[in-house]
């Protein structure tokens, strides 16, 4: 096996990338790390591993991080203290991250490809005087990465994500437990009397106005840093490398976006990336619809079969439908150059 570092996702076609990265989830997807590229807190990098053919065997995105403005990013107060990694393997933004492997290899040649994506990160990291860490590993990853690793597995946090049963919204109503069916249908009919005109809009149409509403719901909790300008100005960043994928559903009163949820089709899943609402105004309900029901409607036409709600909130999640596992970190030890740990 043949490992190489490239500093472009673009040096590696897109369909032989997507291979590998379909099953592990968008955050990991070509297009969304060839619009990630443009951050500037961070160099990117991509450990790739070939066999001697040239076939893409395992790969992963390497981050050089020089400023983090993310705090649940940030290894201080998820790591124990000893540990400062500045290179991020795996996925640095989404809370969803796997090393990519090429379906159907078997363990051993498995095994041997996380080795040498690990020795790429610890390489990197080296050169520029740290250690590295994956950060919001799936429970599945976690445990094929931890043999590598001096430590066992941080648990950061959980991750939900809701099964879609059947081919239509009935389907998903009736996989619930019968006082759930009840509450969905209360809430789904309470938000349709308030009249509120719901719009399936792209991003690129309607970033001003869900970035205000983003603001205000950072703010609320406690992101202070996350203005209008800022939030606007990711969104639209968003949705110049997302394109039509980028998809908005909202809810208007009037003129007034009352509510927005961001989310992505990618292979078989549904991935809310962002939900706001106008919480001076609200409608009855309008998070819920906004975050699961609508969605999950779309998701059905989309003909995907599940919805990836993410961290937080998890009680609410479960009583919707949602399986929940565990995100886990992973830090190297190994001490490089003049680091002295």
């Amino acid at each position: 096996m043949i490992t190489t570092l490239v500093e472009s996702v673009h040096a590696v076609p897109a369909a032989e990338w997507e291979r590998l990265a379909a099953p592990a989830g968008l955050y990991l997807s070509h297009r969304w790390l060839a619009g990630e590229e443009g951050d500037p807190t961070a160099d990117a990098s991509y450990a790739l591993v070939r066999d001697d053919d040239g076939t893409l065997l395992a790969a992963t995105p390497l981050y050089l991080v020089h400023d983090e403005p993310n705090d649940a990013y940030r290894p201080a107060g998820l790591l124990p203290a000893r540990l400062r990694p500045r290179v991020i393997a795996g996925a640095r933004r989404g809370y969803h991250s796997s090393p990519l492997t090429a379906p159907g290899l078997d363990r051993v040649r498995r095994d041997a490809c996380l080795a040498l994506l690990r020795d790429a990160a610890r390489a990197l990291a080296d050169r520029n005087g740290t250690t590295h860490w994956w950060p919001y590993l799936t429970a599945e990853a976690a445990a094929r990465l931890a043999p590598l690793y001096p430590g066992d597995p941080v648990r950061l946090e959980d991750d939900a994500v809701i099964p879609l049963p059947g081919t239509d919204f009935g389907a998903y109503v009736a996989s619930l437990p019968s006082r759930r069916r009840v509450g969905v249908r209360r809430e789904r009919r309470e938000f349709a009397a308030a009249g509120l005109d719901v719009r399936h809009l792209a991003l690129a149409d309607c970033a001003e106005e869900a970035g205000g509403l983003l603001s205000g719901h950072q703010r609320d909790h406690g992101h202070d840093r996350d203005g209008v300008d800022a939030m606007t100005g990711l969104l639209r960043r968003q949705a110049a490398s997302m394109g039509g994928a980028a998809r908005v559903v909202a809810a208007y009163e009037g003129r007034r976006m009352a509510g927005f949820c961001l989310y992505y089709h990618y292979a078989a899943t549904t991935w809310i990336r962002a939900v706001a609402v106008d919480r001076p105004h609200p409608a009855p309900h309008l998070y819920f619809n906004l975050m699961y029901y609508l969605p999950v409607q779309d998701a059905y036409a989309h003909g995907t079969r599940a919805l990836h709600a993410g961290m937080t909130t998890i009680e609410a999640k479960r009583r919707r439908g949602a399986e929940v596992s565990g995100l886990y970190a992973l830090a190297d030890r190994r001490p490089g150059p003049g680091l002295g740990l």
